[in-house]
Formats: C-alpha cells, sequence, structure tokens
C-alpha cells in the first residue's frame, strides 16, 4: 500500500490522504506502541474527504473518535496484538 497525504495538520497530528494503488480516501494519524511508531489509517468517502479538506472541526472530530476507538471498522490495516495509543 502506498499512503499519499493530500493534508498534513501538525497542530492536530492528522493527516488525510488517498491510498494510491487502491483509490480509497483516508484520515490517518502517529500512534506509538512503546517499540515502534507508526500510522493508523481510517477510511472515509469521497465526501468526507472533501469535507475535511475544507472544514477542520469536522476532520478532528472524526480523528478524535478514531482516537478513542469508536471507528475501529473503518480501520485499513488491523493493528497487531501490542495496539499502539496516539502519540
Amino acid at each position: 500500500m502506498k499512503f499519499s497525504d493530500t493534508l498534513v495538520s501538525t497542530i492536530f497530528r492528522y493527516s488525510i490522504g488517498i491510498e494510491e494503488d487502491s483509490g480509497q480516501h483516508y484520515l490517518s494519524f502517529p500512534v506509538s506502541n512503546g517499540m515502534v511508531d507508526y500510522e493508523e489509517h481510517y477510511k472515509i468517502d469521497v465526501e468526507s474527504y472533501h469535507q475535511f479538506l475544507s472544514d477542520t472541526a469536522s476532520a478532528v472530530a472524526f480523528a478524535d473518535e478514531c482516537r478513542d476507538r469508536k471507528r475501529d471498522d473503518l480501520l485499513i490495516l488491523k493493528p497487531g496484538r501490542f495496539r499502539g495509543i496516539p502519540s
């Protein structure tokens, strides 16, 4: 998979982009499990992608739901046994 960020918010610590092989839109954020730092990527539809690009508040609200693990059904890659926490 090749994740290509369209927008990176260093203030709110999330990225929005498109996975190049599948065309799947995503929102991601950094996590850490003590052994490795990585990103969790969550599927978003095209409408959400465009909304999040122009509406930071809605993107942050969605990212916060994901950080709270309320949207795990949208994870593109399921985490392993030692799942990280948002960093």
